[in-house]
């Protein structure tokens, strides 16, 4: 297993509406499953200001994670989120 882990802090929230239902379609055509996808963040530890949302999508594989992020299907999404939002996308391998 790997996994994407997103924070998303957004600040034009026009792209918001349009980019989840289109987005999840190209998740799960790479064989991925989102694990979350909140907005109500308890931080435990640490400092700065949460994040307006964290994602944790599951995938099969790095490379299935690595296709979903370059297909092309999904760069006209990956701009407009990148034009409205702030914040860090991080792949993760999983334990075995």
């Amino acid at each position: 297993m790997h996994y994407s882990v997103v924070l998303v802090t957004v600040t034009d929230p026009g792209w918001v509406e349009g980019y989840i239902p289109a987005v999840q379609k190209l998740v799960e055509k790479h064989g991925g499953r989102y694990l979350a996808r909140a907005q109500e963040i308890k931080r435990v530890e640490g400092q700065g200001a949460n994040p307006n949302a964290v994602v944790v999508i599951q995938w099969p594989s790095e490379a299935a994670a690595n296709a979903f992020y370059q297909d092309p299907a999904y760069a006209p999404y990956l701009k407009a989120r990148l034009a409205g939002s702030t914040g860090d996308f991080f792949n993760v391998p999983g334990m075995a």
